[in-house]
């Protein structure tokens, strides 16, 4: 048997280094931010005094949230219209990119590249880079239309305009995460079906697609993820207000803005931590039972 090779104090440094420092950057920036604000959802805090200013509260910031915060109940009906459209239309349409171009067709780097390119603007860029298009004056949507809508101001459009926006951005992004996934799936599992006289949809839908399973999953949570944490653009069009309240935006309203209601803030950051907890728990039991079998 081969015996182990026994660790130097050289390497235990370089280890504990390796561990350590990660693990400390993690529990400052991330743990400990965040277990802040579910402690301060319980608090009444205006950030000035110190933290001896603290007026602990219980659920009453929770309580409020639910029953006197008007922008609230709008800010989750936007985020599930956005979670929706998500799905419903930027996903399909970048798994059927990703179709598409590992067929390998003439010209599929270039397609790839220019589908990809909005992926890394930030959404703060894609917001006014859209407003090139939906400008009431000099936008080259109402150009076209003949019409001038102001299609970021008007409470009745602006939603969808943003959406739109937002899926320009989230196409490209499932399109390079499907196109990863059929690059890993078995040649051979398509040439069989195209043996035994199966379309190319049915080979599709009946064997490609329950392969790419755990891609599904990740695209599920990302796209959720995402929807739930929408705020770029959003604030940069109008501060989440004015028909694009989403919990986000909320969040930044009370704890930055003129308001500066640290405690009311943070009661809605741990309610959208909840919200997006769910879907992530989902997607780790789901891994580990893949891994299981």
């Amino acid at each position: 048997m081969r015996s182990r090779r026994r660790l130097t104090p050289l390497d235990r440094i370089v280890v504990t280094l390796m561990i350590g420092v990660p693990l400390v950057f993690v529990v400052l920036l991330v743990w400990l931010p965040a277990l802040s604000s579910v402690a301060l959802s319980f608090s009444r805090w205006e950030g000035f005094g110190g933290l001896s200013s603290i007026d602990w509260i219980g659920f009453d910031n929770y309580q409020n949230i639910a029953t006197i915060y008007p922008p609230f109940w709008p800010a989750i009906w936007h985020n599930l219209i956005w979670v929706g459209f998500l799905f419903l239309i930027p996903t399909p349409l970048g798994m059927f990119l990703a179709v598409l171009l590992d067929k390998e067709i003439r010209g599929s780097r270039l397609y790839q590249t220019a589908f990809y390119l909005p992926v890394i603007l930030s959404l703060a860029l894609t917001g006014f880079i859209w407003q090139l298009i939906y400008s009431r004056d000099q936008g080259l949507l109402n150009a076209v239309l003949g019409t001038q809508i102001d299609w970021y101001g008007d409470p009745n459009v602006n939603l969808w305009a943003v959406l739109v926006a937002t899926g320009w951005k989230h196409t490209g992004y499932i399109m390079l995460i499907y196109l990863a996934g059929l690059k890993a799936v078995d040649p051979g599992l398509r040439e069989a079906a195209r043996v035994d006289g199966a379309s190319e949809p049915r080979t599709f839908f009946s064997i490609v697609f329950p392969v790419l399973r755990p891609i599904n999953l990740i695209v599920l949570v990302i796209t959720i993820i995402e929807s739930l944490r929408a705020f770029d653009i959003v604030w940069i069009v109008n501060k989440g207000r004015n028909g694009l309240e989403v919990i986000a935006a909320l969040v930044a309203q009370n704890i930055i803005g003129e308001a500066s209601r640290i405690g009311f803030g943070s009661a809605l950051a741990t309610i959208m931590l909840l919200i997006s907890s769910v879907y992530v728990v989902v997607h780790l039991r789901a891994t580990t039972r893949g891994e299981d079998r």
